[in-house]
Parts: C-alpha cells; structure tokens; sequence
C-alpha cells in the first residue's frame, strides 16, 4: 500500500469499537460504544466520525482492516452452531476425556468444562490410519454415505471432521467432506486436515470443532459487514487480523475462523512492538488496558512472543487448564477480566473482589447513566478523581460521580474505600499476572520498559510500574485506540503447518523437504490475496522434544532445504532453544521433531528512530485538582496537562494528569513524565530522572 492511501484499522471491544484512520494529514480516531446486537453498526458509526474528522469522503478509503473478538465471545457464551462432529471409532470422548489433568488439585467437586459438542451429536467411522498416513483400515463408501444421510437428517448447521492421523493423509476426511458436500452443499464443513494438520488428536480435534461451531455465524457477521460498507459508500476490500499478527482476506477468515480467536489483542501488540522498535527497546512489557480485559504480552528485540496453541473459554477463575486448547499461531499473551467495566463485588467470605463479570458497553459502568447499578473500576477511578466527569472520551460521554457514589454502597464501604480497594486489586490481579508471565517465560521483569495503550491502560500502568519495581513507561500516541492503530502495521502473513513425527537419529531430509515445499505454496497462495508480488520473508520453526517428553519446544530454523548434513544444525538449535528455556539440556536422551510450522508474511518498510529525550523545560498547566496516589495512601494535588503541550523535552514531576480525548494517562508522585520526539509519553521514575 501506498503511504499516501487511505486506510481504516476497526477493532470491536466487549466496551468500545475503536477505529483508527490514517490519511495524507495524519491520524484520525473514534471510540463508539460497541453495538451488541448488530456489531457492524458501531463500525460504520466510528468510520463516518473518523472521516468526518479528516474531512475526506467514504469513498476515498482504500483498506479496511478489522479484527474482533466474535469468535471468542462465541466460544465462551456457548452460542455458535448446531454442531456434528465426526471422528475414528473409539475416539468419540476425547474431547470430554481432555488430558486428564486436574487444574485445580485440591476441589473435590470440580467439574470440567463442556464440550462444545454433546456426546449425542459426536459419530464415528470405522476406519484407521497409521502415524506415517498408512491406510491400516479402509473407509467403506457405503459407511461414508450413510453418514452424510444421518448428518443432514439431524438438522446440523455446522460439521467437524476429525480422523485419527488425518495430518499423515488427509484421504478419509476428504472423502467424507464430498459426500456431504454432495447431499448438503451449503452446509459449514471443516476439516482438521485443513484447519490443524498437526500430531495430538485433542489440540486438533478442539481446533477443528471450534471451527466449525462459530463457521455460521462468522461468515454471517463478515457477509453483512462487507455490505454494509458498500451500501454506506466503502467500496475498499476488507481484511481481518488473525491471532497470529498477521493480515488475512475476509474469505479466508469466514472459512478459517478459528484463526481470529485473538484478533483483537495480537493487533495491540504489533502497536507495542512498532513503538518498542522505535525507541530501541529490547525488552518490552506490553500492557492492554480496556473496557473488558487486560492483555499483557512480552515483546523481545522488537517481535511479540508467538505460540502455536492457545486455551480459550477458560471457565475456572480464568486459571490455566480450565479451557479448551486448540491448535492456531497466536501471539502469547496472558489475559485476565480486569477492564474499565470489570464489576466489583463482595464474595461469601466476606472478600471484595473485581472482574471477570463486565458491563461491558450494555448497560456500562452505573456512571455511564445507562442503567448500569454495579461498582465498576470505571467508577472507581472517578471517584478516586482520575477521570473528568465532564471531559470522558472527548466529552461524547457525561458521566455521573453520584450514581458511582450509589453502586459503591453496594459493598457496605465508603464510597472512598470501596474506590480505593477496586482500583488496588485489579493493580495487584493485573501486577500479578505480569510477574507469572514473566517468570514463566524465565525473564526478570524489572528488566523491562512498560508500554501501556487502552482505553484503560494509561490509567494504571503507572502505578503497575510502582508494583512491578519498572522504571520506565512509554505511553504512545493515540493509546486509547492502539490496537486499531496495530492493525494498520500489520503484515499480511499466514503460518502453514504440518505433523510430521521424525527422530533425528532416523531424519529424513527428503519427506521434510516434501512437506516444506507444500507449505511454502499454501502460506504464499494465502498472502497472494492481499499482497501479491509484495516482498516477503519467512519463519521455519520445529517444534521439538527429547524422547519421553510430553510436550516441545519452538525451535527456529533458517528457511531452506535441510540435507543430511544439517542433523548438528538441528541437534544444536534444539538445545540452544532448551538452555534457554529450563538453564540445562539432558545428555544422552535422542531428539524428536513433532510438527513443522512454516510463517510467510509481507516485509513492512523499517520503523523510524524515535528521538528520546530526558527532562527539559516544564510543561504549562491547564489546572490543578485532586486524584487519589495509590502508593502515598493520600489525595494530593495533581497538575493536569494537556497532552499537546508536552512537546519533545518538555515535563511535569508527578502527582499530574495528562488528558487527551480518547484516555488520560495518571502520572503518580514517584514518576516524571517528559514529552518524546514521536509523540509518545516518557514516564520515567524520579530518581532515575535525576
């Protein structure tokens, strides 16, 4: 795409849809409530007030890029298809039996997950395959037709297919997708040759089955929003971020859904990223912050940590393991219900607790006005002072200091404590799992520098930093829609993948070979769809064990043909990789390759230097009033500024407010903040400062 081309970024929030477009005079940003009951609504709605802000017509957009958590919400609320799923006789249960781990050891009435498929709706063929693809029991055509019969006659709206062995050979599952095809032709078919062809039948058959329950309504969603824009005069093509970082076409992601699970957030990160290159920040702590959830992801020498499964619905107090794990390039992060709408409340011990239950955009926190009588962290912070109630979100949104005041008395606290105690434990929850994260991926995380954008994130971050022991926050322009932002920074790449179990003693260079030049044709006829003759850059990673060992490891290769002679490349990346991870690698054990993971994605021009500066002249002060400093125990006068006027070098020493339309970024008594050459918010701790 040109520079000068007019692009739209769109992500749908559980609170707000934030869009962000960019033109040949800069920047323009909207934050709209989010439209549950017609989400494109809320879209259109921020694309007119965006474009009305740069004052060009809809027509003059040529790139649309969206990203949304429709399919997580779908999973989590049980709201997708009828369902059939269809697998190897005997392996009916896997999906109920799960791993037989038990997440929580010590609950003696712990109840596991639903499947996504009731036992009733779950059917099985007679037919087997070995590890290598060996046909070991054939498929009868007359079992396959008989099949289909039964299927269409069940009323299903969606069908996942999922045979044992399928990675090795994909012949059965093909020829039962025809004959349904054949008898049903508009009928939702996934297979997990094609959506997850790697080894483990229980990562793959999730994957698959998620699919094909959320197949209907996704490729509803994205029919209705393509034309709604071109009704409204957006005739630009439209593209989805997939949770892998990546841009993607809107056919792909209507048939590949499952590949939008964390859409939303993974454009957040690619933000943090941009920013941390910019400032030559190799070690990064990416913190999201909006109306829902908190996302934190680590962002090393400029590239957000990335994973090829993920556990989505979690349904046990978010803990890990309580979810469904499927099989799809993700970038990794770790998320927990801790948002502007998160509600507070007391629990039976007596214990005051925030999230994950939101309010979302409907009703809202009580100070929207819009119905909503729970305490939020929304109110919280109101009370506490750290939002204008007159200046939210630009003004658009009035809020009532009085009706916080009313929902706070739901907790039996003053209305003061009850602020305090909120605004606390969502920091604590929030510094929390930032450390798990950190310590978990064996990182020291006073190491990194925070970078924080949401809606909610610039509210917090600092004091997260307090809690944390960071001396550094960057809070980029245009935080409060950063993820729409990363959506326009985005690649377009696809991650081909394929299950092919070798030793490395008994390595064969020619079926790996085999295999990597099918993915490499699959991965590029992918970013063919939106970015054909683009120039591009691969990622090879193996995923790897010892012997024994029941899960791997990534292990990044260099992109080409392996020989014989590359087995001490393997050997050595492997226990680089290994090292690295757990401080030690096994001697004697022998080495396994399980699944091989090919990215291709569009190489984006290089990021521009930021020019830091450290503390100059001091900013001019529109006004002082009091906010609450967590860390001082005290209300303390606080000086707010406009964000325009901290120009590069210019500061003001903590306690102060910085305000901007779409958030407002807290700076607490311990911190100095000091405008940058980019735009960006420097934060930095008092004593380092000096």
């Amino acid at each position: 795409m040109s520079p000068d081309e007019i692009r739209v970024g769109v992500d749908i929030g559980g609170t707000f849809t934030d869009v962000a477009l960019t033109h040949p005079g800069g920047l323009a940003t909207a934050k709209v409530l989010t439209n549950y009951t017609a989400p494109e609504q809320a879209i259109l709605d921020g694309i007119r007030e965006a474009a009305a802000q740069a004052g060009i017509a809809l027509g003059e957009i040529a790139q649309v890029i969206h990203g949304t958590t429709l399919v997580t919400n779908a999973l989590i609320e049980r709201r997708g298809a009828k369902t059939a799923f269809i697998t190897t006789e005997g392996f009916r249960d896997v999906i109920e039996m799960r791993s037989e781990n038990r997440f929580e050891q010590y609950d003696l009435n712990l109840v596991l997950p639903t499947p996504l498929v009731p036992r009733a709706h779950r059917f099985t063929l007679n037919e087997r395959l070995g590890p290598e693809g060996e046909v070991l029991l054939p498929l009868d055509p007359a079992e396959v037709a008989a099949m289909a019969a039964r299927v269409v006659s069940g009323g299903f709206e969606a069908v996942a297919i999922g045979l044992m062995h399928s990675y090795a050979n994909p012949a059965h599952e093909r020829m039962m997708e025809a004959a349904l095809r054949a008898v049903a032709p508009d009928l939702a078919i996934s297979i997990s040759s094609v959506i997850s062809p790697q080894m483990r039948e229980l990562p793959r058959f999730n994957t698959v089955i998620a699919n094909a329950y959320v197949q209907p309504q996704v490729s509803d969603y994205l029919g209705r929003l393509v034309a709604r824009l071109r009704e409204t005069g957006v005739t630009a093509p439209v593209f989805m971020l997939h949770s892998g970082g990546g841009l993607i076409s809107v056919e792909t992601a209507s048939e590949q859904p499952v590949r939008l699970l964390e859409s939303g957030p993974a454009g957040g990160a690619i933000f943090a990223a941009d920013f941390a290159r910019a400032h030559g920040l190799d070690k990064v702590l990416s913190f999201d912050m909006g109306g829902t959830t908190a996302k934190i992801c680590l962002i090393e020498e400029g590239t957000p940590k990335t994973a090829n499964t993920f556990e989505v619905a979690r349904t046990y107090r978010f803990k890990k393991g309580s979810g469904m794990t499927v099989s799809t390039p993700v970038v990794e992060m770790v998320e927990i219900g801790a948002g502007g709408g998160s509600i507070a409340s007391i629990d039976q011990m007596g214990r005051l607790q925030v999230g994950p239950r939101s309010a979302a955009s409907e009703p809202g926190p009580a100070c929207y006005g819009r119905g909503g009588t729970e305490p939020t962290v929304t109110d919280a912070n109101l009370l506490l002072g750290r939002l204008d109630p007159d200046n939210f979100a630009g003004g658009s949104i009035a809020l009532h200091p009085e009706a916080s005041a009313q929902a706070a008395d739901r907790l039996n606290l003053t209305a003061h404590d009850a602020a305090f105690g909120i605004t606390e434990l969502v920091d604590e929850n929030m510094a929390n799992a930032a450390r798990v994260h950190t310590v978990e991926n064996g990182r020291d995380i006073e190491h990194f520098t925070m970078i924080a954008f949401g809606g909610g994130a610039p509210l917090h971050a600092c004091r997260l930093c307090e809690k944390l022991g960071i001396d550094e926050l960057i809070i980029p322009p245009g935080a409060g829609v950063g993820s729409a932002i990363g959506f326009l920074k985005a690649p377009f790449s696809f991650e081909a993948s394929r299950g092919l179990f070798q030793r490395l003693d008994g390595f064969d260079p020619d079926a790996v070979n085999a295999a990597l030049t099918e993915m490499e044709a699959e991965a590029h006829s992918f970013v063919d769809e939106g970015a054909r003759g683009a120039p591009r850059r691969s990622r090879l990673t193996a995923m790897m064990r010892y012997a024994g060992q029941g899960w791997e490891i990534p292990v990044i290769l260099p992109h080409r043909a392996l020989t014989a002679g590359d087995l001490p490349l393997l050997q050595s990346a492997f226990e680089d990789a290994y090292r690295t991870l757990f401080g030690r690698i096994i001697d004697g054990l022998p080495v396994e390759v399980t699944n091989w993971l090919l990215t291709v994605s569009t190489v984006l021009p290089e990021v521009a230097p930021a020019i830091r500066h450290g503390a100059g002249a001091t900013a001019e002060t529109l006004r002082r009033r009091p906010v609450f400093d967590a860390a001082l125990r005290e209300t303390v006068e606080a000086r707010e500024v406009a964000r325009s006027a901290l120009g590069p070098g210019q500061m003001v020493d903590g306690p102060a407010i910085v305000v901007e339309t779409n958030t407002c970024t807290i700076v607490t008594a311990g911190f100095v903040v000091v405008g940058q050459g980019d735009g960006s918010l420097r934060l930095i701790r008092k004593e380092r400062a000096a």
